[in-house]
């Protein structure tokens, strides 16, 4: 038996990078959380301590940094791109990289009736996400972009059903055929580089109708399962974005109870509910075009190896 390094990676984890443009009266704010990871010829790193290799983690922060001001800080897919194609254009070692952005929404504060040129609100809605992953030479280089969110908060008070389900000597839920239904979501696309290249895509319009799409199907949907409301979702996004290959969904199911009134003499027409946060029955699915191409490395996290 002998004992061998595994896979490996390393980089600069949660840059928090705020970009302002100022060229005009009316200023612009994008706020990011940018994570960077490095794989590649590293090993001496870990069997010797070797560091002749290894392009420092403030390296890389302050490339991200830069980065912004350089190249432009826009759709985060985009400088996701960029930030991940330099490494592995310019950096010997490097033969793969991965970019994570979590992107932080602000909306212009309303003075007196108007929109303010350069006073903000941060938004309280979802929070947008991007990963990019790029490897190989530069001419014979392949990429893979994930686009997303997390904490969509999505309720409706009625539409929604859960009964016909299987029972044991455990089963306490009662069946009902209208309750509130509640998510915080977290969806996840995995695009596919299409004939004109990723500069063919918007990607401020896709993120938009994404999110448009799947908050439309929630909403109309006579949902009889989180499970198929996810599904459903899933299916409107990859019909209506043909560069989309799957889209991944995690959805804690966020119980409302209905709240037993009787004591009082009150009569509790499915009007108050108590909202349980934790435990919470966590439901995930992923849907994808049975055709997709493959997805590479293009899920392999680097806050982790999955």
């Amino acid at each position: 038996m002998s004992i061998v390094l595994g896979p490996h990676q390393y980089g600069k984890a949660e840059n928090r990078i705020v970009r302002i443009y100022r060229d005009s009266p009316r200023h612009e704010i994008h706020d990011v959380n940018v994570s960077t990871a490095l794989r590649g010829a590293f090993d001496a790193a870990h069997l010797t301590g070797d560091q002749a290799a290894v392009l420092p983690t403030d390296t890389q922060k302050q490339t991200a940094y830069s980065y912004a001001k350089e190249k432009g800080l826009t759709s985060i897919e985009t400088y996701g791109l960029e930030l991940a194609c330099h490494f592995v254009d310019d950096v010997a070692p490097v033969s793969g990289a991965r970019i994570e952005i979590e992107e932080y929404a602000w909306e212009r504060a309303v003075v007196d009736g108007a929109e303010h040129d350069f006073t903000f609100v941060r938004k309280g809605q979802e929070v947008r996400t991007a990963a990019i992953t790029v490897e190989g030479e530069r001419d014979d280089q392949r990429s893979w972009v994930i686009g997303g969110f997390k904490d969509l908060v999505l309720l409706k008070t009625t539409g929604s059903e859960f009964h016909g389900f299987l029972e044991d000597d455990y089963t306490v839920l009662q069946p009902t055929t209208d309750r509130i239904m509640a998510t915080s979501l977290v969806a996840q696309w995995r695009f596919f580089e299409p004939e004109g290249g990723w500069a063919s895509i918007d990607w401020e319009a896709t993120y938009s109708g994404i999110k448009a799409t799947m908050t439309a199907v929630f909403a109309n949907l006579h949902s009889f399962a989180l499970q198929q409301t996810l599904y459903e979702m899933g299916k409107a996004v990859l019909e209506a974005y043909p560069f989309l290959a799957e889209i991944r969904m995690s959805a804690p199911n966020k119980h409302h109870f209905l709240y037993d009134l009787s004591p009082f003499g009150v009569t509790n027409d499915n009007e108050v509910f108590n909202a349980d946060d934790r435990p919470y029955g966590l439901i995930q699915a992923s849907v994808l075009r049975d055709d997709a191409p493959d997805a590479g490395p293009a899920w392999t996290v680097a806050g982790g190896f999955a």
